[in-house]
């Protein structure tokens, strides 16, 4: 197999907060796959720094009495201590702020001019009168302008993902002191990157670098139309760089942090006498950047501009991940599960994560779901009761025999792991993490059965049995073993272990595909222990009394947006008499299926009650799958006249608010209303 030269990156986390456990998706992820290819045996290094520039840092540091130099080299540390408290190795960590990227950013920019690609333009931006400065896109939040969602923030809307301007937004209200924002005019410099389209087209849809959701994404929001230039430097004042050639402005947050990938690099070719070149100017290196969806746009259509404009290589794929949510729900400080990391360590152990996140974690862009119920379930289940079980259950009978010098026959099992090594190696490949993890469990099964079967707490009992006991934990461990190989990159620790108890590091893939002989086994010490809801409980506690938000006014949480009024203003008055002519029914979805000719419509069959049915045609099919609905309750209009439709007669109508598209709720009655209960 040819050794591959592979550079990868993950965003950097921003110096102004602590790393938390919707950050560890990615850095997890990330993890996992570097230390797969370096068990596969390829050079594979993997870079990372902290993103220290910009207002809010600034701003921070001016609250704090300190310099912004303090401020991001102690957050950097904080960050360092969780990312290690993880078992997440970088070769190196830098930071923007440094000498290096300084130079890179020099370098870029210097291109960028070269390429004719800079222009000049009067920009309206938002000022916050009370914090003194400009306000970044990301400190500024308000309604999208196109969507109309709230909370957004100053440069996407994560509901629909279009791109904009802060001086767009909808009531704007800034994320550092909470004033409004004023508008002000100032001179900005902007990258042309329209100029690059038909190379970021021909990029970006070749079908080689992104997902497939990522290429259609972009194709449908971006590309058929003119790219907008990129503001890329922001006046006085300013934590960062200053630009040469435009003294008095400094370069924006995001062009010099993803030059940070490139910066880190540096140092690191620098400490360890590397040619810089041949990672980032080489046809023979792959450069791989694992990234959340929230920052698409700046990895796939910016950056590659900037790479390829300045000579640097492009990335051979951009892996892009989706959020966390905790059952179901985005994370809450005042429900507790907006987690730090560290608070994490102080309760549980990292390679509970580890294990849960690559449980859930496939190649498509999707939201990684953490139940805490499951996380305890499956933790114990697959690596306590599974995993860890197979060698407590043998080792312990193997310290006075130690493995035999000749591989027993096992009937099969460890050739069928080893074959099986090939698809877990491929999953891995292709950030398929649940499927490998899948087909890791399978071969434990099948080795929990074989000790299940031969019994060797039995054969310790037969004084005449000790080679029969031998043969079957030498079997058993060599299975163990075999696992702990292919758990390596997420599970590292248990591979330390695995190592130091068969006196045997595990350095090496291929170390699955041959048993381990003649060795002694050490004493077994337990590896991991069964993980408790008193202390995820305990630990959501701890988050939940943490959070700043517990000391707000509880009327904060219900200052509810007005912008659905806005979109669909109050109806014209009407009189009680007019009211009652409606008749509001509760019912029970008995059926519900597709109508293939139909693009928006479900078929639905109502009791209400009794032998009382409707059939009624909903406009929800974007929003709900008929399995979804089957035995819910709903408010339908029971007296609205029949409509003769094409697919059918619909003698209804269900209750539902919304704008439309996948944002349609149905209304539903609180639990002990029954079917044909009228609403009043």
């Amino acid at each position: 197999m040819t050794t591959r030269r592979i550079l990868v990156t993950s965003a950097l986390p921003y110096a102004n907060g602590h790393i938390h456990l919707g950050h560890l998706v990615e850095y997890l992820q990330t993890d996992i796959w570097v230390r797969f290819q370096k068990l596969r045996g390829n050079r594979c290094i993997y870079l990372c720094a902290d993103d220290t520039h910009g207002t809010a840092v600034m701003i921070s540091a001016r609250k704090e009495g300190i310099s912004e130099e303090e401020l991001i080299g102690r957050m950097q540390k904080a960050h360092l201590e969780d990312f290690s408290g993880f078992d997440i190795e970088f070769d190196n960590y830098g930071s923007t702020h440094s000498e290096e990227n300084r130079e890179l950013c020099a370098e870029f920019w210097s291109a960028l001019r070269k390429a004719d690609l800079i222009v000049e333009k009067e920009v309206t931006q938002l000022f916050d009168p009370v914090a003194g400065t400009f306000l970044a896109d990301r400190f500024v939040k308000g309604a999208c302008p196109f969507c109309k969602a709230p909370d957004q923030y100053g440069d996407s809307c994560d509901r629909c993902g279009h791109t904009y301007s802060p001086t767009e937004l909808i009531d704007p209200v800034s994320t550092h002191s909470g004033a409004t924002p004023e508008i002000r005019t100032a001179a900005h410099l902007f990258v042309q990157i329209e100029q690059l389209h038909g190379f970021l087209e021909t990029w970006t849809q070749s079908g080689e670098h992104l997902q497939s959701e990522i290429a259609n994404y972009l194709k449908g929001h971006f590309l058929g139309e003119p790219l907008r230039d990129w503001d890329i430097s922001r006046p006085a004042p300013y934590f960062g760089f200053e630009i040469p050639d435009a003294p008095g402005n400094y370069w924006y947050v995001w062009f010099d942090a993803p030059i940070g990938y490139v910066a880190s690099t540096l140092q690191w070719c620098r400490r360890h006498g590397e040619s810089f070149d041949d990672w980032w100017r080489s046809d023979e290196t792959e450069i791989h950047h694992f990234i959340g969806k929230d920052i698409t746009y700046f990895h796939t259509l910016f950056w590659p501009a900037m790479l390829r404009t300045a000579g640097f290589g492009l990335p051979r794929m951009v892996h892009i991940h989706g959020f966390l949510t905790v059952s179901g729900e985005k994370m809450s400080k005042s429900k507790g599960t907006f987690v730090r990391a560290a608070t994490y360590l102080e309760h549980l152990d990292p390679s509970y994560l580890r294990y849960y996140y690559a449980a859930k974690l496939t190649p498509r862009v999707e939201d990684l779901d953490m139940n805490l119920d499951e996380f305890v379930a499956k933790v114990n289940a697959d690596m306590v009761g599974n995993i860890v079980n197979l060698a407590s259950r043998t080792a312990r009978f193997a310290e006075q025999t130690g493995l035999a010098e000749t591989y027993p026959d096992d009937g099969g099992l460890f050739e069928q792991a080893a074959k099986d090594g090939d698809l877990i190696a491929e999953a891995y490949e292709s950030c398929d993490y649940n499927r490998a993890m899948r087909l890791i469990l399978a071969a434990g099964d099948r080795a929990n059965q074989f000790v299940e079967r031969t019994a060797p707490w039995n054969l310790k009992k037969d004084a005449t049995k000790t080679a029969e006991l031998r043969d079957a934990c030498t079997i058993g461990l060599n299975l163990f073993r075999q696992l702990a190989v292919y758990l390596a990159p997420v599970l590292p620790k248990l591979a330390r272990q695995t190592g130091d108890l068969l006196d045997e590091p595990i350095r090496d893939w291929d170390e699955s595909k041959r048993p381990l002989l003649g060795k002694p086994v050490r004493r077994f010490e337990h590896m991991m222990t069964r993980v408790t809801r008193e202390k995820v409980d305990a630990m959501i506690q701890q988050s939940k009394a943490s959070s700043p938000s517990e000391t707000e006014p509880a009327v904060v949480a219900w200052q509810d947006s007005d912008e659905p009024l806005k979109a669909e203003p109050l109806a014209a008055e009407c009189t009680i008499d007019d009211f009652v002519k409606v008749d509001l029914r509760i019912a029970r979805v008995i059926g519900a299926e597709e109508v293939p000719e139909a693009k928006k419509l479900l078929k639905l069959v109502l009791s209400l009650g009794g032998e009382h049915r409707r059939t009624v045609f909903a406009g929800i099919k974007s929003a709900y799958l008929p399995e979804q609905l089957v035995g819910r309750l709903v408010v339908c209009v029971a007296n609205l006249a029949p409509r003769q439709m094409k697919f059918g007669l619909s003698e209804g109508m269900v209750v539902a608010s919304g704008p439309g598209g996948s944002e349609i709720y149905l209304v539903s009655p609180d639990e002990g209303a029954r079917p044909g209960q009228r609403l009043h």
